[in-house]
């Protein structure tokens, strides 16, 4: 790929998207919990802080927060994970949070034959209320930004949110910046503002702009509406053959696509998963990276936001597209061994497992 040169760019990459506070039940119940711990998360930052925290990137976080202590608290997470925030726009809050609001993410990492569970609360935050017009977007890019990530869990905040990331993408394009774009379907967030209908307009319209698109085989089939021959309606098995067949109709839809990447994951219960991915590329075609089977899973949350700032480290430092896979992957196998959203592995420990290292003690 023709990406930016490190020295003539402040950044090395940029996320745009809501950052929540996140807590955690931790082994309990959300509905049963006395104490929680508190994280901050969010899809399209958590790439940001693996590429900052894991992969010693120098990245960024555009995003709005309400200005009272839990946005301070939020903050204040933010800069522990090493992420700039000079992009970080401060609403007023009125109190309540009757028009201005902090979202709060409340998640079990469920267990056994009891599946995670996510219940968002962020209506009227302050995130989903910028527009078009809240971010001089030349402004940044034109300090130099390498790589420009978003996704569809921002795109599905508000009316106005998909007019937001069509603005940056805009001027990204024009400062040389690669963009990538987590398609990330959430049916709670469409409901209320038309449904997948919607979800499918808005990812077609911004698509095109799209270097690298990354999701799994549901969000491919959801937010743009493809169809994988023979792919269970519980999207627990997948046809490698089918899938690459749709590729070529993804590739056909959108020829700007310079890298398609897909995670894959069999649910044999909350504790045990197979985990792995398919990359495609106009020079490499379609290849699959090594399958971690039945991987044991502490909290699975974020685990796909790991595997794409794991494949954007790898393209972003000039590895080939089977390295920059594995480096996602193992990435994302990681992070599934800690608890909260964010990563908690080093470039060692990813490379080490991406090569096909073993959990053997370290002494």
């Amino acid at each position: 790929m023709n990406i930016r040169d490190k020295g003539e760019c402040l950044f090395d990459e940029i996320s745009l998207g809501e950052v929540m506070l996140r807590l955690d039940p931790g082994e309990g119940r959300i509905k049963t919990a006395r104490s929680f711990t508190a994280w901050e998360g969010g899809g399209e930052y958590n790439v940001a802080r693996g590429l900052r925290r894991c992969f010693g990137l120098r990245t960024a976080v555009v995003t709005a927060l309400a200005e009272n202590d839990i946005g301070r608290l939020v903050e204040d997470l933010i800069l522990q994970g090493g992420v700039d925030t000079r992009y970080l726009q401060w609403k007023n809050f009125d109190g309540i949070g009757r028009t201005t609001r902090n979202g709060i993410n409340f998640t079990e990492r469920g267990f056994g034959v009891r599946g995670a569970v996510g219940i968002s609360d962020r209506g009227h935050t302050a995130v989903s209320q910028l527009n078009k017009s809240s971010i001089d977007w030349d402004a940044i890019f034109s300090q130099g930004v390498r790589w420009f990530h978003t996704g569809g869990i921002f795109a599905g905040l508000s009316e106005t949110t998909p007019e937001v990331i069509e603005a940056a993408m805009i001027s990204a394009k024009k400062h040389g910046t690669k963009i990538s774009y987590d398609l990330n379907y959430r049916p709670s967030l469409w409901s209320a503002i038309g449904g997948q209908a919607k979800a499918q307009e808005v990812n077609k319209r911004l698509a095109p702009y799209v270097d690298v698109m990354i999701g799994n085989e549901e969000d491919f089939t959801e937010s743009l509406g493809f169809k994988v021959k023979g792919l269970s309606e519980k999207f627990t098995e997948i046809n490698h053959t089918a899938f690459a067949s749709m590729v070529e109709d993804v590739v056909a839809a959108y020829p700007n696509f310079e890298v398609i990447a897909t995670t894959l994951r069999k649910v044999h219960s909350a504790s045990l998963n197979d985990w792995s991915a398919i990359v495609w590329s106009k020079e490499s075609g379609l290849i699959q990276s090594q399958k971690f089977e039945k991987l044991e899973v502490l909290d699975r949350v974020g685990s796909g936001d790991s595997f794409a700032s794991g494949l954007i480290y790898g393209l972003l430092d000039g590895r080939s597209i089977n390295e920059a896979l594995e480096l996602g992957v193992a990435h994302g196998a990681l992070a599934m061994t800690t608890p909260g959203d964010t990563t908690m592995a080093s470039l060692r420990e990813v490379e080490k497992l991406a090569g096909g290292g073993s959990a053997r003690v370290e002494r």
